[in-house]
This record gives C-alpha cells, structure tokens and sequence, in this order.
C-alpha cells in the first residue's frame, strides 16, 4: 500500500495528514504541545486512536516507545553512526531496522532482513513530506509509526542535536 504523508503547516505540534495512493484520508497524527519529549497520536478517519508514540527521556541516543491500540508494541532506537542514519527496532511483531541514506532523504525498512517498506522524503517542500510504500503484509499503523519517528528524530527542527 503507498501512502503520502503531509505535515500540516500552520499548527501547533507536530500534525500529520496521511492520505492513501487515491489520495483519501487513513489516518491523522497529532503531537502534544508544550510535553516533555514527543508524544504523538495516529488516528484513523473515525478518530479512533489506533498508535501511540512516546520518547523516553534521558537517553544517549534518542528513542521512543510505540503502543498499537492500548498496547506495547515496540521500542525503536537511533543507533549511533556518522554518515547514514539508522534506528533499531524490538517488536512484539520481529525486529525491525531502519536504514537511511546519506543524506536523510531515503530509507528503507526491513523485517529480519527484508525490505517491508520504502520512505522517500520529499526535497523541495515547506512542510515535511513523505512517500511511503509498505507491503500489504505487515501492519501498516505501525510501520507508519516508524516513518513519524523518523521525521521526529532525522528532520524536526526541534531536534538540532540528532
């Protein structure tokens, strides 16, 4: 499945649009203003909270618990690297890794070593933009929820040290 994910621009905390290939609304994401660390929520079109994230305070290198419909579902941290981001994930799910490219813009998801999905940020925007391709076998919120944080830890102005 693809989906486009669209930072709304004159918001306060971070808001997301995710939109479907045909360009429907799936899912809003909503950040806490004014919390110590992110706290971001995914909803679906029927305002059903279907993803909490939470960043754990306190650590070297930043990380964040995800909760799938009330319930723990995985811990993703950054690892440290010089040039190409990377974040290690331990899930109820498998474990997951997330690869990017030198320059933050591409990176690649994989399961126990298999790609899963593939996220694209767009260059030339005002606002931060995503193209996200998942495989129809995996659970789409959370791997959506990996795509948030990745946005948090990699492209939010808020996070200069990361």
């Amino acid at each position: 499945m693809r989906y486009q994910i669209n930072q709304k621009i004159l918001s306060f905390g971070d808001n997301f649009t995710i939109k479907d290939e045909y360009g429907s609304d799936q899912f809003y994401v909503k950040g806490k203003v004014f919390a110590l660390g992110d706290k971001l929520t995914i909803y679906d079109v029927n305002g059903v909270e279907r993803v909490y994230i939470e960043q754990k305070l306190l650590k070297l290198m930043p990380e964040y618990s995800v909760y799938l419909n009330g319930q723990y579902a995985a811990k993703v941290k950054k690892e440290f690297t010089f040039f190409r981001p990377r974040f290690h994930i331990e899930s109820t799910f498998g474990q997951y890794s997330i690869e990017g490219d030198f320059f933050g813009y591409d990176f690649r998801i994989l399961k126990q070593g298999r790609v899963v999905a593939s996220v694209s940020k767009k260059f030339f925007s005002f606002r931060d933009s995503y193209g996200v391709e998942i495989v129809d076998d995996e659970n789409q919120a959370l791997i959506l929820a990996f795509v948030i944080i990745i946005d948090q830890v990699i492209h939010d102005n808020n996070h200069n040290d990361n």
